[in-house]
């Protein structure tokens, strides 16, 4: 084994769960989030020397999980949406998302969501998430003040205040 695969096993093992859990957070599909995230490091290990000396790898294989997904998008030209009834697939072992936080997670507009995976699930901080989103840290900011209100609000309405506090 060379040392690149050595240290690329190492890197799909420490940030597999996180990433799946970024892309699915932002996708709302368990099953299209393991595909994007697949592609996505089969991509960072074409391209791992690169990767490694990216700020944060993590990021960019969200990011091109994500940009992947966008692709997707166009090809299909509409974006499907877990019904709200719909029981949700989170059950990774190790795992305490919340079922009822998921949920609303899931009911943000997509950028929102985005900005929530990787602000809070990656620790990106504003300017990290906004180079990997191709926006401005403005708009980052923007979308995570109004991601957490709307969250906070529907949270605490069914009695889940102390999920964010």
């Amino acid at each position: 084994m060379t040392a690149d695969s050595t240290e690329f096993t190492a890197f799909y093992q420490a940030a597999r769960n996180n990433c799946l859990r970024a892309v699915y957070v932002s996708t709302g599909s368990r099953d299209a989030a393991e595909d994007l995230v697949a592609e996505a490091f089969a991509r960072a290990w074409a391209r791992w020397r690169q990767v490694r000396r990216h700020p944060a790898p993590q990021a960019w294989v969200v990011a091109t999980a994500l940009n992947a997904n966008v692709s997707s998008w166009r090809r299909r030209r509409r974006e499907q949406r877990l019904p709200d009834d719909q029981q949700l697939p989170w059950a990774d072992p190790g795992t305490s998302a919340d079922p009822d936080v998921m949920a609303a997670l899931l009911r943000l507009p997509v950028r929102q969501r985005q900005v929530i995976a990787l602000r809070f699930m990656l620790d990106l901080d504003t300017a990290q998430t906004a180079r990997t989103l191709g926006m401005a840290p403005g708009t980052v900011t923007a979308h995570t003040a109004r991601a957490i209100a709307r969250l906070r609000a529907e949270l605490t309405s069914g009695g889940k205040q102390e999920a964010w506090q």
